[in-house]
C-alpha cells in the first residue's frame, strides 16, 4: 500500500515569520499536532507541539514575541506520495519524527501522514488478517 492511501491531503502551512502564539491558534482549530513551515513547494522545516513547548514554553519565552522560523524542527524531513508505508515508517523512526509532510511527484508538499495514520490502518489490516484466520480455522474445524 502507498502513502497516497492513507495521508491526510489537506495541509495547512505556517510562514517562518508569524508568531509562534499565531502558530499555537492555528494548531488548536486544526486539531493537530505540527505544521508545516513554508508553501507546498518550499517546505523549510516543521513546527510541532513538542518544539512550542520545549523551544518556547519550557524556555520561558514570550510565544507572541517568538518566530515560528527560530524554532523550527529542520531540515525538512519528507516522504513521496508513491513511497510504501514501511518506507514511510521507516523514514520516520529513523528521524523520530511523528509526521511525515508528502510531495508529489513535481516535490509539491500535497499531504501529511502521521504515525497515528499508519498505526490505524496497520490496525484495521491486523483485524481484518485475524478475523480472516478466525474465519479458516472455524471452517476447518467444521470439516
Amino acid at each position: 500500500m502507498k502513502i497516497i492511501d492513507v495521508m491526510s491531503d489537506t495541509v495547512e502551512f505556517v510562514a517562518a515569520e508569524a508568531s509562534v502564539k499565531d502558530a499555537a491558534e492555528l494548531m488548536g482549530e486544526l486539531d493537530v499536532g505540527g505544521l508545516p513551515v513554508g508553501t507546498p513547494e518550499n517546505i523549510e522545516g516543521m513546527l510541532t507541539d513538542r518544539d512550542i513547548l520545549f523551544r518556547v514554553v519550557a524556555a520561558g519565552l514570550d510565544p507572541a514575541s517568538v518566530r515560528v522560523g527560530a524554532v523550527t524542527s529542520r531540515p525538512a524531513i519528507t516522504g513521496r506520495d508513491v513511497d510504501t508505508l514501511q518506507t514511510a515508517m521507516d523514514l520516520m523512526m529513523a528521524n523520530h519524527i511523528r509526521r511525515l509532510p508528502i510531495r508529489n511527484d513535481h516535490g509539491r508538499v500535497t499531504g501529511v501522514v502521521t504515525l497515528a495514520d499508519l498505526a490505524r490502518k496497520l490496525l484495521v489490516d491486523s483485524e481484518l488478517l485475524q478475523s480472516a484466520l478466525s474465519g479458516l480455522t472455524e471452517s476447518e474445524d467444521q470439516s
